[in-house]
């Protein structure tokens, strides 16, 4: 799929975001507001609670995001059951642990959210497994599956097999994005110049497992278009504390552009720790990592400057910031609102679609549930993570501004930058989300 670009070479951040908002009533918000309007319009069901399951590690080594999704779902169905639940009816929120294990483990838990507890949907993140095992024990029910797998996979398998398929949402754009979108990036940075490559050499340091693999292999392939070459391509196991290998290669032959791909964050900021005792001409993006607070505990002041971005995550607008502020109140203020902020906005697009089809479907309902698919996919909403609207063949969600010129119709590629290593980094990209300007590293020529 080819992607878009937007020129925003002479917008400055506060001058489009008041520009941008003034366009904001043509997009449908999800809020506890909106859901009330549509529950005082309608008789309720019954008075039975409509059950959402969600199978989550809330054990393991990926806990730490499962926690967070349950606290974004348990957040979303107060807020709604305070206007009324779905067409009056409450929800309830269950969740089964899938031990940040594979297939099997994540199969049992969906299958008995669905026959024991009659989850009319399951709302996850994901988990640690093919990308099948969720989607076939949901789609085998006749129920609608929201997830964030990040997957290309996804796409594949709902347009080979959209029969099967129609309940499966991918409530953020596929990895691919990442990559795609990170050339696109530099290329606005080097049109506003506000980024004068050295050379025209990229180098990728990847990390283990096919997510990441898809993202180096499409900054590989769509290097040339923007006039780069592969200088190195590097393959890291983890958890690596010697990056002296690589480092040397890179020193050998500076790249314009260091791209990581590996997310692991120790591994991260030890290369950040390492790469600035004697740093290349290069501008560094990594993804994931950053955006955790650990990231700038480790690397110190050696993290200002990095760049990396999250194809769904909180905005610093109005919506996003007041998001955050509840968030970290409810939850404190070492909580992650960035993740508990994904589960939330997609419960609210599932009740504001469940409520616009005349209410949610039983397990193996299939007459029910795809009205409810069917409004999933003609729906727009906003939230604290932007525009959430669905692609009608891959059922995934639309990204800004790779696959939309315009912002009210696709979810935000947030690039963010760390400019000062005591706090969370700011939005430097797109318009008109950014509420900062990208800001040359010190290590390279003419930085601060």
């Amino acid at each position: 799929m080819k992607r878009k670009t937007t020129s925003n070479s002479e917008i400055t951040p506060a001058k489009s975001r008041r520009s941008f908002l003034k366009g904001l009533g043509a997009t449908s918000v999800a809020t506890p507001v909106a859901l009330a309007g549509l529950n005082k319009a309608a008789t309720a069901q019954n008075n039975d609670p409509v059950i959402i399951g969600c199978p989550v590690s809330l054990t393991g080594m990926i806990a730490a995001d499962g926690i967070e999704v349950r606290n974004g779902l348990e957040m979303a169905a107060e807020e709604l059951n305070e206007q009324g639940g779905i067409l009056g009816r409450p929800i309830e929120v269950h969740f089964a642990d899938t031990e940040s294990k594979g297939d099997d483990m994540v199969i049992q838990a969906t299958q008995r959210l669905i026959d024991r507890e009659n989850a009319s949907a399951i709302i996850t993140s994901y988990n640690l497994e093919t990308g099948a095992a969720m989607i076939n024990a949901a789609a085998d029910a006749g129920i609608i599956a929201m997830h964030a797998f990040t997957s290309t996979t996804h796409d594949d398998r709902v347009l080979a097999d959209p029969d099967r398929y129609w309940g499966i949402f991918q409530y953020c754009p596929p990895e691919r994005i990442y990559g795609e979108g990170l050339l696109d990036m530099i290329q606005t940075l080097e049109e506003t110049g506000k980024f004068d490559r050295a050379n025209d050499k990229i180098a990728i340091i990847n990390g283990p497992g096919s997510f990441t693999g898809q993202i180096a292999a499409a900054v590989r392939d769509g290097a040339a278009e923007h006039g780069y070459t592969i200088s190195l391509f590097e393959t890291a196991t983890p958890p690596v504390s010697d990056w002296g290998p690589v480092l040397a290669k890179l020193r050998a032959d500076p790249p314009a552009v260091i791209a990581m791909t590996h997310y692991h964050v120790q591994d991260q900021a030890q290369f950040m720790n390492q790469f600035t005792t004697n740093p290349t001409d290069s501008l560094i993006y990594m993804l994931y990592g950053p955006s955790l607070g650990a990231f700038r505990d480790i690397a110190g002041e050696n993290s200002v400057g990095c760049l990396y971005s999250s194809v769904i995550g909180v905005l610093q607008d109005e919506i996003g910031t007041s998001f955050a502020a509840r968030y970290r109140e409810r939850y404190g203020e070492n909580s992650s609102p960035s993740v508990g902020a994904m589960a939330y906005q997609a419960m609210f697009a599932y009740a504001t679609a469940a409520a616009l089809a005349g209410g949610p479907g039983e397990p193996y309902d299939d007459t029910q549930n795809r009205l409810v698919a069917e409004k999933l996919k003609a729906i727009n909403i906003r939230g604290p993570v932007g525009t959430m609207r669905f692609h009608h063949d891959t059922q995934s969600a639309v990204s800004y501004p790779g696959e939309t010129d315009d912002p009210s119709l696709g979810m935000p590629h947030i690039f963010s930058q760390i400019q000062d290593a005591k706090e969370d980094g700011y939005v430097v990209s797109p318009w008109p989300y950014a509420v900062r300007d990208y800001e040359t590293p010190s290590w390279i020529k003419g930085g601060e």
